[in-house]
């Protein structure tokens, strides 16, 4: 018996072991070192008359390393407004690029389905263009842009967010109707622009483990690459393995000690009762 509690107390080191090895392990960080994302072309409060305002997020590079591509994703946050007085459009030199919409509350993130054409390599940039209109029924409100690189496997690369106030068009200008040449022209947004509200898109979105639209970056499973969740998973498995392996050798030897134990025990044939003799 004094193997088998030596063989139990080894399965319980191991496993704490193992164990500890999981609870130790790092936890991804919530952006990449070396990467930084700067936003442009935001004025200092939005009007709600129509007009498309182009905004642009540039992603780059300083920690020397190689080459990578990158996938961008839009989260958009209104406050006073609905989603669907927003239009947003992302674009490229060749026109507009599709995107998957993904809508909680009073959230949106807009994914790329495609890698961005660049390719962010050390000291060079990446640049997504957005197209951004707010209809004009809105009197007031605020929104939050918030630009996210990723790589290829889903990694947040860098991020960067800015909030601006939504006005509307008549909100603290003078009553007075200017004349036709002191008018200013308004531009209408394009046919290509997306009016960001939910879609049956966004129900089955293309690009699968994209972080949800939480307006907060995440990190999880990486589509295409070995991620956490599934090291722990083969990690379990493992502990399972040697879990029901362990406890199959503990029987064994619990068998054996009892068999040994049994068999130095005397023999005794057992005795015929027989009528005592007068």
């Amino acid at each position: 018996m004094a193997r088998v509690w030596r063989n139990a107390m080894r399965v319980g080191v191991v496993l704490a072991c193992l164990s500890g090895t999981v609870l130790a392990a790092p936890q991804p960080s919530s952006a990449a070192a070396g990467f930084a994302t700067v936003m442009s072309g935001l004025p200092d409060e939005f009007v709600a008359d129509g007009e498309v305002r182009t905004l642009t997020a540039v992603v780059s590079r300083n920690d020397g390393g190689g080459c990578v591509k990158v996938r961008w994703s839009m989260v958009l946050t209104v406050d006073g407004l609905r989603l669907n007085q927003v239009k947003m459009d992302r674009v490229e030199e060749d026109g507009s690029f599709p995107v998957d919409i993904r809508t909680e509350g009073s959230v949106a993130r807009l994914t790329d389905r495609q890698l961005d054409p660049g390719v962010l390599c050390a000291n060079q940039t990446v640049t997504a263009r957005y197209r951004v209109a707010f209809d004009e029924s809105v009197s007031q409100g605020r929104v939050t842009l918030a630009a996210e690189a990723y790589d290829p496997n889903l990694r947040l690369l860098a991020r960067q967010s800015a909030s601006r106030n939504v006005i509307g068009p008549g909100f603290g200008v003078p009553t007075t109707v200017p004349t036709p040449s002191e008018s200013a022209e308004t531009v209408e947004p394009t046919e290509s622009a997306v009016a960001v509200e939910p879609t049956e898109e966004a129900t089955e979105p293309a690009v699968a483990q994209v972080p949800p639209a939480t307006g907060r970056p995440t990190s999880g499973t990486q589509a295409g690459g070995f991620g956490v969740v599934q090291a722990a998973f083969l990690l379990g498995a493992l502990l399972l393995f040697l879990g029901v392996g362990l406890l199959l050798r503990l029987r064994q030897l619990t068998r054996t000690a009892d068999a040994e134990e049994s068999g130095r025990r005397p023999f005794e044939r057992p005795r015929r009762w027989t009528p005592a003799r007068r």
